[in-house]
């Protein structure tokens, strides 16, 4: 019989798996990761109530997954944003990624990764 703590950890590997293999789409074959620091921003387009998931706790599984792929290390990763949104929302967008526009074209709840180099450290966030 397997635990509930095995089938939970189970499902976690299959949807990073799903998560990394979405990625892999949109990254160029030949690109190798990143060494630079970075902030990673990922939204959580969701159809009606949102899940009870905590942003942090959504966000540390996506980050594990693109390691090696994207970047070397999730450390690397020293800006994050986290957003949940209901897509039956009202939004004003301008310069849409084809990406983001094949999210909201399917219709049905998407997660939207972006992740660029880290703004300049210098700056004091206020």
């Amino acid at each position: 019989m397997v635990s509930h703590q095995t089938q939970n950890r189970n499902r976690l590997r299959a949807w990073q798996q799903t998560v990394r293999d979405a990625a892999i789409k949109y990254i160029s074959q030949n690109a190798q990761p990143v060494k630079c620091q970075l902030q990673i921003t990922v939204v959580y387009y969701h159809n009606g109530i949102t899940v009870r998931m905590d942003s942090d706790k959504m966000v540390k599984p996506i980050q594990d997954a693109l390691i090696s792929l994207v970047y070397i290390d999730d450390r690397q990763i020293t800006d994050t944003r986290v957003r949940k949104t209901d897509l039956n929302g009202t939004f004003r967008v301008k310069g849409m990624s084809s990406v983001l526009a094949e999210g909201f074209c399917k219709g049905t709840e998407f997660l939207h990764i972006k992740i660029v180099e880290a703004p300049d450290h210098r700056e004091v966030l206020q």
